[in-house]
């Protein structure tokens, strides 16, 4: 029997994934702690949502991130639970 898992399967596209200066559509937020999720609606991130990387932290830090004209940094392991599809 295979262990069930809350994170996006592992063949799936997830945000801290995406390379430098490439864009994607989120795809599924719901695997992220409600308060994040939260966080990140009161930005207008939700699943649909255009979203960009600009920079990575070094040492496994937050990750630079736009989406709708705003700047914001997010923890990688939110990032690691968010499906996304690569444009």
């Amino acid at each position: 029997m295979k262990p069930t898992s809350a994170a996006p399967s592992s063949h799936k596209a997830t945000l801290h994934r995406l390379k430098k200066g490439k864009q994607a559509h989120i795809s599924d937020m719901s695997s992220i702690h409600e308060t994040v999720q939260q966080r990140l609606l009161d930005l207008g991130v939700t699943e649909g949502t255009m979203i960009k990387l600009i920079r990575r932290s070094l040492f496994g830090g937050p990750l630079m991130l736009e989406a709708n004209g705003q700047l914001f940094g997010l923890r990688r392991v939110d990032a690691s639970l968010i499906g996304v599809k690569p444009l």
